[in-house]
């Protein structure tokens, strides 16, 4: 044993004490803004349907027609990869899980549809619309058919349509209180959303609604779609995006990019109109930024080029969805949307194959960290904290399986999630 080192101070303890509460009102704000990422499944993709078009069959028969997509233009593994470039390694493990997603869950998240998709006949028909979507959607969750998540994407708050949407979001929420409550996994979306106070009036009319039904506040929540440039960039200069989120008081669960009402929002041409696009870039690093850290996830847009014709045609609509959903995910946009049943093969292949080549290596990393066994990368609690979510990430879309998890790591699910969830003063143990 050395010399033991002799420990002074200069500073009175109530020098430390003053700090701390002076801090406190931070302390108490950090803690409320920034409660991190809820922990929860995040969905891969959102599929939208038409309230019209949507029955108790739609989330089997888009499994179905994605399956008879693979079936007619890709029957196999190797023509499958062919088609997307996936290495030999990848083909077989992609394309099965593929199969059996499109088999057991075709669709993550489902929202039907009562904003641009959809064209009512009279008020009458979209009163009854609403009231069939809340009946479907609480059979579906009843008997075990439903998507993990569903609900719907009313009409906006602007003047011309306000009443409407209230109306019928309430038509909708009411009719699931009659037909058991709430499911756990309902989902409602607010689409053009320009100023705060709009996001406002909708926490207001949850409020309303759960009084009325006698629900625990806060029980509702709700995307928040950005599809406006005043969204992004408010008019004083300030990022608008951000201020909705505080608008939300705590309801607001994802911020969900438009590509396509952006894009001309911006007098960006139709042919250019794209979720690659610069305009887009910049929209939802804005959009990121503003939720980091809040719980509220970015959800990236959708490709309007549909899978349909001859094989070529379909290949190339693969080709390119594939190629914008990995490098969404490669800029930590974790979900999509989808508008065709064709996405979902190229959604998935993208998903699950760009969890796949990268799970040996974060396995690898997440167990050394774990074992504080020393590598050629020193990890710290930040990064501990991106490859665990990683991991679960993989796990809850079906990419990879918990055995293979347990087997590369020596984590159970329950150790990823601690990983995952750290507490705030831990991310800053070591390292800048």
């Amino acid at each position: 044993m050395g010399q033991q080192e002799k420990v002074s101070t200069s500073l009175a303890g109530a020098v430390s004490e003053g700090i701390s509460a002076s801090l406190a009102p931070v302390d108490a704000e950090l803690a409320r803004r920034y409660p991190g990422d809820p922990g929860t499944r995040q969905p891969v993709h959102t599929v939208y349907v038409p309230a019209d078009a949507f029955d108790a069959g739609t989330v089997r028969s888009w499994g179905d027609q994605a399956l008879a997509q693979l079936d007619e233009h890709a029957p196999d593994a190797a023509s499958f990869a062919a088609v997307l470039g996936l290495s030999d390694e990848l083909a077989e493990p992609v394309h099965s899980r593929v199969r059996a997603k499109l088999e057991r869950e075709p669709i993550e998240d489902l929202r039907v549809d009562f904003e641009d998709g959809y064209r009512p006949a009279s008020a009458a028909d979209e009163d009854e619309a609403a009231a069939r979507a809340a009946r479907l959607i609480a059979e579906a969750y009843a008997n075990g058919t439903a998507a993990p998540y569903m609900g719907i994407r009313m009409k906006c708050m602007e003047a011309a349509v306000r009443d409407r949407g209230i109306r019928t979001l309430d038509i909708f929420l009411t009719g699931l209180m009659e037909h058991g409550g709430l499911p756990d996994g309902l989902v409602l979306t607010l689409p053009k959303v320009t100023y705060p106070e709009q996001v406002t009036a909708m926490v207001r009319l949850l409020e309303a609604f759960e009084k009325q039904h006698g629900l625990d506040a806060g029980r509702l929540g709700f995307e928040i779609q950005i599809e406006t440039s005043q969204s992004i960039l408010a008019a004083d200069g300030t990022a608008a995006v951000a201020r909705m989120i505080g608008a939300a008081e705590g309801r607001a669960t994802g911020l969900h990019y438009g590509t396509f009402d952006y894009s001309a929002c911006l007098g960006v041409s139709a042919a250019y109109q794209a979720s690659d696009h610069p305009a887009a870039d910049y929209a939802k690093a804005v959009m990121q930024v503003a939720a980091a850290g809040t719980g509220v996830r970015v959800s990236d847009g959708s490709t309007n080029v549909l899978p349909v014709g001859s094989t070529a045609k379909v290949h190339d609509a693969w080709r390119l969805h594939f190629g914008l959903t990995r490098r969404a995910l490669a800029r930590a946009y974790y979900q999509g949307w989808d508008m065709h049943p064709g996405h979902i093969p190229t959604r998935y292949a993208a998903v699950f194959a760009f969890y796949r080549e990268g799970f040996e290596a974060a396995a690898a990393r997440l167990a050394a960290y774990a074992n504080q066994a020393s590598g050629d990368i020193a990890d710290e609690p930040a990064t501990a904290k991106a490859l665990a979510g990683y991991l679960l990430r993989g796990l809850d879309c079906g990419a990879l399986d918990i055995a293979e998890v347990a087997r590369l790591t020596g984590l159970t699910r329950a150790d990823l999630e601690g990983y995952s969830a750290p507490r705030r003063g831990d991310l800053t143990v070591t390292g800048e």
